[in-house]
């Protein structure tokens, strides 16, 4: 769960600290967002082939070999005094997190029964979604109070909290061998469908959400300040709906991936109709940040039922992480 969060964390991290970031290196804002949009990028490329290459590794090792990945290119960020130097790290840091969900899942679920593997998924969605309420507004106040490369440092700090327990504690088995290697109910077609809607719906979350300080600022007329307490709003809604969504995940996995999609839509599309009122623009935005924590666990929770060959695999199509176009500005 902490390397979730810390994943999640240097994934967004820089749109908290795009001004801080475009100074210092003396770049465009525009040339910051590539750290975001290089970085999903990476992501969407990379997951496969690599989880090809590694999937007869044993996943403590795989685990292992991707936290320190996670640490070591987070030190070299934060020791960047170059934009290149920086974009290199960060696409380091993209290609452990390319493999770590998908490999993460099934070992963390496989330590539990099947019946309450649903609420496995819920607990590491809520960590990840941790990242917006606290890792995201921390990591921008630490760099506010000091400079950017602070909070860049401290997630190598926990990176390595989590690579010294995983290396320690995970026990090691084949991949083949885990509990959640396989399906509980494979199905080729609900397979091809589940991803399908994944990435359509992360391609519209992730884009909004790149552009949502603009939108928030220009549209709805909010001031930096109070744009910076809709990004906690916004991450508290996504955390509510995660925690919400996980209670009813083992019941009911289909109602409830169907559901986040819908959520997900009508907050967008309200959003957009509506914006330009804060009232009904801060309820939208938490309509739309309620959606976005369960959009991802339900359809991961549904590879982990459907996937017709090894899940691990599975879940490294390219919805885990759809790029957004450009950053404000």
């Amino acid at each position: 769960m902490l390397a979730a969060l810390t994943f999640n964390t240097a994934e967004n991290l820089p749109v908290g600290l795009l001004e801080l970031i475009s100074e210092d290196l003396r770049v465009s804002l525009s040339a910051v967002g590539l750290l975001v949009t290089g970085y999903g990028v990476t992501v969407a490329i990379a997951s496969v082939p690599i989880a090809h290459v590694v999937r007869a590794v044993p996943r403590r090792h795989v685990l292992t070999g991707l936290l320190a990945a996670l640490v070591v290119s987070s030190l070299i960020a934060a020791l960047a005094t170059s934009y290149w130097l920086l974009l290199g790290a960060r696409l380091l840091t993209a290609l452990a997190q390319a493999l770590f969900w998908a490999v993460m899942g099934p070992v963390a679920v496989g330590l539990f029964a099947p019946k309450v593997r649903g609420r496995v998924v819920g607990a590491l969605s809520v960590a990840g979604s941790l990242a917006l309420v606290l890792g995201v507004p921390a990591g921008s106040w630490l760099g506010q109070q000091s400079n950017w490369q602070v909070p860049i440092a401290t997630l190598a700090a926990l990176g390595l909290v989590c690579l010294v327990t995983v290396s320690v504690l995970l026990p090691t088995s084949r991949p083949e061998e885990e509990p959640a290697a396989y399906a509980s109910s494979p199905d080729v077609r609900r397979f091809r469908t589940v991803p399908a809607a994944g990435t359509l719906s992360a391609t519209g979350a992730f884009t909004g959400y790149t552009y949502i300080v603009t939108f928030l600022g220009d549209v709805s007329g909010f001031s930096p300040r109070a744009v910076s307490a809709l990004f906690v709003v916004f991450g508290v809604a996504c955390l509510a709906g995660v925690s919400i969504t996980g209670a009813f995940l083992d019941r009911f996995p289909q109602t409830a991936l169907a559901a986040a999609v819908a959520t997900q839509a009508v907050g967008m599309l309200a959003l957009y109709a509506f914006g330009a009122h804060p009232v009904a623009a801060v309820v939208f935005l938490m309509l739309m940040g309620g959606a976005l924590g369960p959009v991802f666990m339900t359809t991961q929770n549904a590879m982990l039922h459907c996937a017709p060959g090894r899940t691990d695999i599975a879940r490294t199509s390219p919805w885990r992480r759809t790029p957004a176009p450009t950053t404000p500005g």
